[in-house]
């Protein structure tokens, strides 16, 4: 009996082992060849300015296909953390494709989105296809799929420990789902890996000074805190405010994309720069070594609510570390702590208030700024995590156990 045990465990992990081979390998050179892609659209508008002209007709043609051959897929990641949630039918391989084409066709033309719902989106799609050959069960279903969110976030990001954390975070707030997490660990970092083979970089950012835990500098840290879960807050009722805006003035969804397009477009040409658009790399790495101007952080939320809530692909993870890390640096005005500290962890932290992930968050500051950082980035991602509310930018996120019970528990709060 014992041995039988064993050879099925045997069996078990390998059969893990090659599924969640297969997941990395396919999420690392999805994740690669998306990057690159994306250097290149991003370097061509640039460029290029005058591709902005056409935004709002790319947003009409990113309208149509979903609205005509991607309906089952437009829900992006809202659709893997409902198939996580309750598996049902297979997620459709078109929603790569669809989602890849829709956020070349953003980035190309000036949209301000990010990358983060791409890579998740094709890593989760195609390793739901393996549901098939392998007969998997609901349950098995459900871990891969978060292996694939692992896989594709780790690789993506160049962050895989904090991929593998995010995977298991994301679907349920105040728990984590541990039994997925070694094949989510298996895919997120073999993923990371094959990115890296392909030779894609990853952008760097420097801290360049982390002061002397002190009491004072952790009640600074508190503070900016605060300011980043409200503005987490700020940014996810914008967005579902401005999405039922749109669907409610324009019945013809093809349409609302292209309305948004002529907006930012028309914005773009007002404010006069493009630093408001894309993903906003070099505003994020300019916004570590000088101060720049306190209105950055709030354009960036505009410029990414009406791309994105209007219907445009991407993801809003990339525009959150811009938001944050300018929001970070405004702050430097007025709290006296050293501006790419506050940058850094404005970078993180906004990004945890608006997806309630505050332990990846953390991780995903270690891992970008090394172990000097740690207590700083947990203490201002966890406060953002508790202001930010119930709000996330996923809607299909579920509450496990509301943020305040036990708070309200430990104080006494019931009583009053």
């Amino acid at each position: 009996m014992k041995s039988l045990q064993l050879t099925t465990i045997i069996r078990l992990f390998f059969r893990w082992i090659f599924i969640c081979l297969i997941i990395g390998v396919c999420a690392g050179t999805a994740s690669a060849f998306f990057l690159q892609t994306l250097d290149w659209v991003t370097n061509f508008r640039e460029t290029h300015i005058w591709v902005i002209a056409f935004l709002p007709i790319g947003g009409l043609l990113i309208g149509l296909l979903y609205h005509y051959y991607g309906k089952d897929v437009a829900a992006g990641n809202n659709l893997l953390i409902d198939t996580i949630h309750e598996p049902k039918q297979i997620i459709p391989f078109r929603m790569a494709p669809f989602v890849y084409i829709g956020t070349m066709v953003t980035h190309l033309l000036g949209g301000s989105a990010g990358r983060e719902g791409t890579a998740l989106q094709m890593s989760g799609a195609i390793a739901d296809q393996l549901s098939k050959p392998f007969h998997l069960s609901g349950e098995e279903r459900k871990i891969v799929i978060i292996a694939a969110i692992a896989a594709g976030f780790g690789s993506v990001f160049g962050t895989p420990f904090a991929g593998i954390i995010f995977s298991l975070e994301l679907l349920r707030i105040g728990k984590l789902k541990y039994t997925a997490f070694i094949p989510a660990a298996a895919a997120s970092l073999l993923a990371d890996q094959i990115t890296r083979l392909w030779q894609t970089p990853h952008t760097h950012y420097a801290i360049a000074t982390i002061p002397e835990i002190t009491a004072i500098n952790l009640f600074y840290t508190v503070l900016a805190g605060m300011a980043f879960g409200l503005c987490a807050m700020i940014f996810c009722k914008g967005m579902k405010l401005s999405s039922d805006f749109f669907q409610r003035i324009i019945p013809f969804p093809p349409l609302r994309p292209m309305a948004g397009g002529i907006l930012v477009a028309l914005a773009i040409w007002l404010i006069g720069t493009t630093k408001y658009i894309g993903l906003g790399i070099p505003g994020i790495v300019e916004s570590f070594e000088t101060q720049q101007p306190a209105y950055d952080f709030a354009l960036k939320i505009l410029f990414t609510i009406v791309t994105l809530s209007a219907g445009f692909k991407g993801g809003e993870v990339t525009p959150l570390f811009f938001i944050g890390a300018l929001l970070g640096n405004a702050l430097s005005l007025v709290i006296p702590v050293p501006l790419s500290l506050l940058t850094g962890i404005g970078f993180v932290a906004v990004f945890a208030g608006a997806t309630n992930t505050p332990i990846a968050c953390t991780i995903m500051a270690i891992e970008l700024f090394g172990f000097d950082i740690t207590l700083y980035a947990l203490i201002a991602c966890v406060i953002a995590y508790l202001i930010s509310g119930n709000h996330s930018i996923y809607e299909k996120q579920l509450t496990g156990e509301s943020k305040y019970n036990k708070w309200k528990t430990y104080l006494n709060l019931d009583k009053l």
